[in-house]
C-alpha cells in the first residue's frame, strides 16, 4: 500500500463497510516483507466493521525476502505480522477454524497458512485445520494460495464447497472483457481470478488490492469482493 495515500484506503474502507458484510475475509499478505510496513496504517484498517473479521497469512507476511540477521529476527519479524492481525480486530486463522453463527445457521471457517508451487512455504494443513469437521458440514476455506484448492481441496475427502483465495493480482495486467479475458498471471496459475468451478467445488481468486514489484495496474484492476450465500 505504499503507493496509495489515507484518503485511497478510507474510500476502501468506507466502501467495504457500506456492503454491511456479516463477515469479513482476509487472505493474506498484510504487509510486504516487515511488519513495521503496517506502522502508518493501523488508523486506517482498524476503521473495518463486521461481526466477524477472520484471515490467514499469505507468501509475503512470513518474511521470506527479507536477509536477516538470524532466524530470530525473522521469527520476531513473523511474531510481529501475526500480532498485526489481532490490533486490526481480525482473528488469524493458522490451520485451525472457527464458526460463525447467524439464525440459528453454522457456518464453518477454515484457515490454512501458506502452500504454494515452487519455493514458495508450503506450511497448510487441511486435515489439521479441519479436525472434527464432516462432509455434511457447511465450510468455507480460506486460502492465500489457489493452488492449494487442486493440490489438496479438489482431493480431499472433506470437499469444501467454497475456497476464496487471492495472491495472483491477476499479474496487476491483463484484459478482462464479458467476451475475454487475459492475462500472463495464466501462465503459471490455472486459477487466477475471479470464479472457477470443479464438479460442486468452488473457489474465488480475489485480484487483490494493492502491488507488488510495479507499483501500478493495467486492465486488472484492484478489487472487493462481495459474496452472498444462499441455502440450497
Amino acid at each position: 500500500f505504499e503507493k496509495s495515500t489515507h484518503d485511497e484506503l478510507e474510500d476502501m474502507v468506507r466502501s467495504v463497510n457500506a456492503l454491511q458484510s456479516d463477515a469479513l475475509f482476509f487472505t493474506g499478505d498484510i504487509v510486504n516483507s516487515r511488519a513495521d510496513e503496517m506502522d502508518d496504517w493501523y488508523d486506517v484498517f482498524r476503521q473495518f466493521q463486521a461481526k466477524y473479521k477472520l484471515s490467514v497469512l499469505g507468501n509475503h507476511d512470513y518474511g521470506d525476502y527479507v536477509n536477516w540477521a538470524d532466524a530470530a529476527a525473522r521469527e520476531r519479524n513473523l511474531d510481529a505480522v501475526k500480532a498485526i492481525h489481532g490490533k486490526l480486530g481480525f482473528q488469524l486463522l493458522l490451520n485451525e477454524r472457527t464458526v460463525l453463527e447467524k439464525d440459528g445457521q453454522q457456518l464453518h471457517i477454515i484457515g490454512i497458512e501458506n502452500w504454494g508451487q515452487g519455493d514458495f512455504p508450503k506450511l497448510g494443513d487441511l486435515d489439521k485445520a479441519a479436525a472434527g469437521l464432516q462432509r455434511s458440514d457447511c465450510m468455507v476455506l480460506l486460502s492465500h494460495d489457489p493452488s492449494f484448492w487442486e493440490a489438496f481441496v479438489i482431493p480431499s475427502a472433506l470437499h469444501p464447497e467454497l475456497t476464496l483465495s487471492g495472491h495472483t493480482h491477476g499479474f496487476q495486467m491483463g484484459i478482462e472483457t464479458p467476451a475475454f479475458r487475459f492475462s500472463p498471471s495464466q501462465w503459471i496459475y490455472k486459477q487466477w481470478a475471479g470464479l472457477y468451478t470443479e464438479g460442486e467445488q468452488h473457489i474465488y481468486v480475489n485480484r487483490g488490492l494493492g502491488t507488488v514489484g510495479y507499483p501500478g495496474r493495467l486492465g486488472i484492476w484492484p478489487e472487493l469482493t462481495k459474496i452472498t450465500l444462499r441455502k440450497a
